[in-house]
């Protein structure tokens, strides 16, 4: 039979290696607590450092800053109109195509005309550079008065991303065409495909000739420009009129008078002439049938006898002789 002092030894080992495992789960149990800590320290750190740029940002200045988003060049088709006035309209045409030249333009239209008072007048279309279009605009209105001027921008860049949208899209179309032709086996495979082909190639050059009066006309800005010769002022002078005006007018007047006349003469000739032409054929021709037919008429009836005279009274004879 074990003693109370023997079975206190053996308690002892068995209480001993039951705290080292106790401790050696806890030494465990904190090491691993610790990693996570780290880690989520770490992770913490690395989202604070994320977070810094903006904060930086943020209390750098109270107004947030945003960049504009990047729109297409602008298309836009410029036109205007000027019309000056002048005292020599040849030198103030030259000074108009060395502004355009010198901008690197050209005069594209030029026409001249002379009034009945013998004033000149010139109308010019120049095309000039979109960028420089302001520039040569201020250099002509120097040319001398301004009488009127009209300015118009439209802007047509819809219209220009449209056009090559569409030749993108048609020329694919057309590779896509070339290729089943060249895969094509078949006779009536290849003359549907060939005029498949032709018809969007046409499209596709429709579309280039598009393109290209688009980019000629928002490249270069069209300016009509019409140069008027100056007036020349007249003295002033009496308002009266004297004889000499006196006869100019009447003169004026009596040739006046005999153009209308000679106008109505002109106007009634044609039936003086059927009433002329209608009296001669009367005279020469239906008078002397009527005439002529009159006297070879025959008598219908013989004469009868005479009448005879009564014989006068005696008496009567007898008054006479007395």
């Amino acid at each position: 039979m074990r003693t109370p002092h023997s079975a206190l030894r053996s308690a002892r080992p068995v209480r001993l290696l039951a705290g080292t495992l106790l401790a050696a789960s806890l030494a465990l149990a904190g090491c691993s607590s610790a990693g996570d800590r780290g880690g989520d320290s770490a992770k913490s750190a690395a989202g604070a450092e994320a977070r810094q740029p903006g904060a930086a940002d943020q209390g750098a200045g109270a107004r947030p800053t945003r960049r504009a988003p990047r729109l297409a060049p602008s298309a836009i088709i410029r036109t205007a109109s000027l019309t000056v006035e002048v005292k020599d309209t040849a030198k103030a045409l030259t000074q108009a195509r060395t502004t355009a030249e010198s901008a690197g333009g050209y005069v594209g239209e030029e026409s001249t005309s002379r009034d009945s008072d013998g004033h000149e007048r010139t109308r010019v279309v120049l095309r000039v550079p979109t960028a420089r279009y302001d520039e040569v605009l201020a250099g002509l209105q120097g040319t001398g008065r301004l009488l009127e001027r009209t300015a118009k921008a439209v802007d047509v860049t819809d219209q220009v991303v449209d056009v090559d949208s569409r030749i993108k899209s048609q020329r694919a179309s057309v590779n896509r065409i070339r290729t089943l032709m060249d895969r094509a086996t078949r006779l009536g495979d290849v003359v549907t495909l060939e005029g498949e082909l032709s018809s969007r190639e046409a499209d596709l050059e429709s579309l280039l000739a598009q393109q290209a009066s688009l980019k000629d006309r928002t490249s270069l800005a069209t300016i009509t420009l019409s140069l008027s010769e100056k007036p020349v002022h007249k003295a002033a002078q009496d308002d009266t009129p004297g004889f000499v005006d006196a006869l100019s007018g009447g003169w004026h007047v009596f040739v006046t008078m005999l153009l209308w006349i000679a106008l109505a003469l002109g106007a009634a000739l044609p039936f003086v002439a059927l009433a002329a032409l209608l009296t001669l054929l009367w005279l020469r021709v239906v008078r002397p049938r009527r005439s002529r037919g009159g006297e070879a008429s025959p008598a219908t009836t013989a004469p009868g006898p005479l009448p005879q005279a009564r014989p006068v009274p005696d008496s009567a004879r007898e008054g006479d002789r007395d």
